[in-house]
């Protein structure tokens, strides 16, 4: 057989739309790269092999429409896991610079303005003793931490960067994502329950506690955002606000609540009672260690980066602009947005204290909750006098 060229494999403009297998309805720019990803790479390994094994079936099955579609969504998920595990690793350097500078010190210093240090921290846990101990409930002391990890990781994952770079564009968006999150205090108690530790039972109970009664007002503000903008589809909420208003300006009061429940939902500082290192040694978290905890740390930060993206989607307009739209790049201008909330979060960290476990409740359910409601009625009232 004739020789053939690298370019008979490759195809770099073929469109991924066209293939029979495209898994989703509109354009997705993560999996166009993915796609595009394997046409490369995969065209190369299909080369080599045909050029060494001339006419064998081998190249072609791995160019295949059905095997590219597989591949496409494999390095996919990849794409999408890598861009939320870097937000995070954002996070936390700003975090820590932030707090630094407001401490009149420098923060760390590890590499790159310091954000090497995150990358050291995740070695260093990875390398110490996977330690258990033994009056534990051991099946439910490792399924809870796991479980905690993993649906951290599927709700940052879930959150939509953009109307092209998402998962699944589902019509319920917002609520499937906060019926993950309503998750979380349930695997927490259970998990602070099976460590056999008065220490963590109480910060479990404290962690179950402090979220249920936050969660209440905050599904109250979505489902209010939801009738804003007709629909609790996330693309419709976002597109609403880019039409008329960000919820921001006719929806101040729940704007503020949202960020405080949103805060305490991720367990932040003035809201870690179930933490409470002076209190309860760390919390439902003590008796994890290694990388355990590491993980643990990780699914705090992606809880707290998806708590961020749902206040731009709800208030922030999401990934537009005013005047622009989407613009050439809406994914960095949501991931901006989303740290200019953190960086709130973080003030909020800097300048208060921790509030009693009485506190936290009295202000979930007399305060927030109340206002969550009067800021329902408004968006009613708006509503029907066609004002939003």
């Amino acid at each position: 057989m004739a020789y053939s060229s690298i370019l008979d494999w490759i195809d770099f403009f073929k469109d991924p739309m066209d293939s029979p297998y495209y898994p989703f309805d509109t354009y997705n720019l993560a999996y166009d790269i993915g796609f595009k990803l394997h046409e490369i790479i995969g065209g190369t390994i299909a080369w080599l092999i045909n050029l060494l094994f001339p006419g064998n079936g081998v190249s072609e099955w791995l160019m295949c429409d059905y095997v590219s579609a597989i591949m496409a969504l494999l390095i996919f998920m990849i794409l999408i896991f890598l861009v939320a595990f870097v937000s995070v690793l954002i996070v936390l350097w700003l975090e820590r610079k932030l707090l630094g500078r407001m401490m009149d010190r420098r923060g760390t210093m590890i590499g790159m303005k310091g954000f090497l240090q995150c990358v050291a921290d995740g070695l260093k846990t990875f390398m110490k003793e996977n330690t258990i101990p033994k009056k534990v409930d051991k099946m439910t002391y490792i399924w809870c931490v796991s479980l905690i990890v993993g649906l951290s990781v599927l709700v940052a994952c879930m959150v939509p960067l953009s109307s092209r770079w998402y998962v699944v564009d589902y019509q319920t968006g917002l609520l499937i994502i906060m019926a993950f999150f309503a998750l979380a205090p349930f695997l927490i108690l259970v998990s602070g329950w099976a460590q056999n530790n008065k220490y963590s039972l109480i910060g479990g109970m404290r962690a179950a506690e402090l979220m249920i009664s936050y969660e209440v007002p905050m599904l109250i503000l979505i489902c209010t955002a939801a009738l804003a903008a007709g629909s609790f589809n996330i693309g419709d909420i976002v597109y609403y606000q880019n039409d008329h208003l960000w919820f921001f300006i006719p929806q101040i009061l729940g704007f503020i609540v949202f960020f405080f429940c949103a805060t305490a939902e991720a367990e932040r500082v003035p809201f870690d009672i179930a933490e409470a290192e002076a209190e309860l040694v760390e919390g439902w978290q003590t008796e994890y260690a290694g990388m355990k905890w590491g993980l643990i740390m990780l699914a705090d930060y992606l809880r707290g980066t998806v708590s961020c993206g749902m206040v731009v989607i709800l208030y922030l307009g999401g990934w537009t602009l005013p005047f622009i739209g989407d613009g050439p790049i809406p994914e960095i201008v949501f991931l901006l947005k989303a740290y200019f909330v953190f960086f709130l979060m973080v003030l909020l960290r800097a300048a208060m204290a921790r509030v009693r476990t009485d506190q936290i409740l009295n202000i979930g359910w007399k305060v927030f909750m109340p206002l969550s409601v009067i800021n329902l009625a408004i968006v009613i009232v708006l509503k029907v006098g066609g004002l939003i």
